[in-house]
């Protein structure tokens, strides 16, 4: 006869493990991925960084360009110590060219390189 083996259940799984009640003031803060309206500051818009992404955009570039992306990415860690995913390079250059965009308009390298394809 095959015995059977008792498992635990969510309750003693998920218990409190210690049996001192913690005060507001002990539990650790909360962080938000997004800040509130309030925190948000008027003037140029910045990239994200590090927070949960719930949009995704799928963009296709040659080996080439996808070389030069890793090629910055290893040189902002060897010569500046950041170490950026390419996902955050991709969202900090966007934010650059957008924001240039938006001040410039016309003039922007961006519109012009677009007109001169």
């Amino acid at each position: 006869m095959a015995r059977r083996v008792s498992m635990p259940a969510a309750d003693d799984l998920f218990r409190p493990t210690s049996d001192a009640e913690t005060t507001a003031a002990e539990r650790p803060r909360r962080v938000r991925a997004v800040a509130d309206e309030a925190e948000t500051e008027a003037g140029p818009k910045r990239p994200s960084g590090r927070i949960r992404h719930d949009e995704k955009m799928t963009v296709y570039v040659t080996a080439d360009e996808l070389l030069d992306i890793e090629h910055a990415r290893l040189t902002l860690r060897r010569e500046h110590g950041l170490a950026v995913d390419r996902g955050r390079l991709v969202r900090e250059a966007l934010a650059l060219v957008l924001a240039d965009l938006e001040a410039q308009g016309v003039d922007s390298p961006l519109v012009q390189r677009l007109l001169d394809e």
